[in-house]
């Protein structure tokens, strides 16, 4: 992938590899299909569409998703090791922009507790993974797992020894969500300022979420200099999950005057691919959850939907309608207050200049004390002065 424009933020999707390994969330090669067509409509750039050693169904998902996707360049995992770049190589070979996604452990954590080795064995070790890759494919991106806890000049010599030896894209994974998003951000910009060859290939953000910091890690990397940003659909991925795509996305896009970073994403088909990935995955999304939760543009409290009704802006910085939802919800509930009331009485068709508002708002906040949410049928009733039907 060539570097075409130094504001353009490319998005990685990993929902179907890093995204899979939630217990109990396995696709069908079919499903995964449907997600990877989903995603391509979406607009990201890249689609990690699994890791072939390990299993006959990751190869055969790799194989059929390269098959069925033009668009994005499609990506299979490896380990640094030839067998397995081999496997993914063969899985790649009908992709119209096949990459090789291959890496090992840049902290010492792993290096002595995981791999039983030394720095110098684990950088020869990259090298070669990548050299061989290259005889393959000619993208290979290369992942130094747990850089967020590797030492800062170690890192930058295993940046500039891969890249050196073809590494066109450089993953900077924070594989335990343990950096706070300054140091974060320091690392990437050490790396961009330390690492002389760092402009022939594009640093990656890998950020996960153990701390509830992976949006704002991700977000902290693209401002020190990285142009790739490695997601999940809704956040989704092992322990606590992944960077949520639709929050790097809309971030960008809700600050683009002042970050001045672009992405090729169209946000309106967020809410139908989450929900799409959530119903394959039978992993519901929380109600709070930012950008497609369902509480995400629902207003109940009666400040609050009293200044949306007046002014949208005053509660919502993003347009429902711009993620792919028809409108908000002003939702009643016993904090709701007179302004939300006469909403919805219009809505349903009412002339409330011909009802005492002051007497249905005095039932409204009775039957809203012991209900926990109002519908519509329970509106007419307040109304019309009967009960409403069972």
């Amino acid at each position: 992938m060539i570097m075409d424009d130094k504001n353009r933020v490319y998005i990685f999707d990993t929902t179907l590899r890093d995204g899979e390994q939630v217990p109990g969330c396995q696709l069908t090669t079919k499903e995964k299909i449907e997600i990877a067509r989903e995603l391509e409509a979406l607009g990201v750039d890249v689609i990690e569409a699994g890791f072939p050693i390990s299993s006959p169904g990751d190869f055969q998902s790799v194989v059929a998703i390269s098959q069925a996707v033009s668009a994005p360049v499609i990506c299979a995992l490896t380990r640094a090791n030839r067998k397995d770049i081999e496997v993914a190589a063969e899985a790649l070979k009908q992709a119209k922009r096949p990459r090789i996604h291959t890496g090992i452990g840049s902290s010492d954590m792993h290096i002595k507790y995981k791999f039983n080795s030394t720095r110098e064995q684990i950088l020869e070790r990259a090298v070669d993974a990548v050299q061989y890759a290259r005889k393959f494919v000619d993208d290979v991106e290369f992942y130094a797992e747990d850089a967020g806890r590797a030492d800062d000049a170690y890192l930058a010599q295993m940046v500039e020894a891969v890249i050196a030896a073809g590494a066109t894209v450089v993953n900077i994974p924070d594989t335990n969500g343990y950096c706070l998003p300054e140091q974060y951000g320091a690392k990437i910009k050490y790396l961009k300022d330390h690492v002389p060859n760092v402009e022939q290939a594009i640093l990656s953000v890998h950020c996960h979420n153990d701390l509830g910091l992976a949006t704002a890690n991700a977000i902290a990397g693209l401002k020190n200099g990285a142009r790739q940003a490695e997601c999940t659909i809704n956040g989704i991925g092992e322990r606590a999950g992944n960077t949520s795509l639709e929050e790097v996305a809309m971030v960008l896009r809700t600050h683009q005057a002042t970050l001045g970073l672009t992405t090729g994403i169209d946000p309106k088909k967020f809410y139908a691919i989450s929900g799409m990935v959530s119903d394959m995955m039978r992993m519901p999304v929380q109600p709070n959850k930012a950008i497609v939760g369902r509480n995400a543009f629902s207003h109940s409290s009666g400040i609050h939907q009293d200044g949306v009704l007046k002014h949208r802006e005053n509660y919502e910085i993003i347009n429902p309608e711009d993620v792919g939802l028809a409108s908000n919800s002003i939702i009643l509930t016993a904090r709701s207050g007179r302004h939300a009331l006469r909403h919805h009485l219009l809505r349903l068709g009412y002339d409330v200049q011909k009802i005492d508002m002051d007497e249905v708002y005095e039932r409204f906040l009775m039957m809203a004390d012991e209900k926990k949410e109002i519908g519509d049928e329970e509106l007419r009733s307040l109304v019309s002065g009967k009960p409403a039907r069972a």
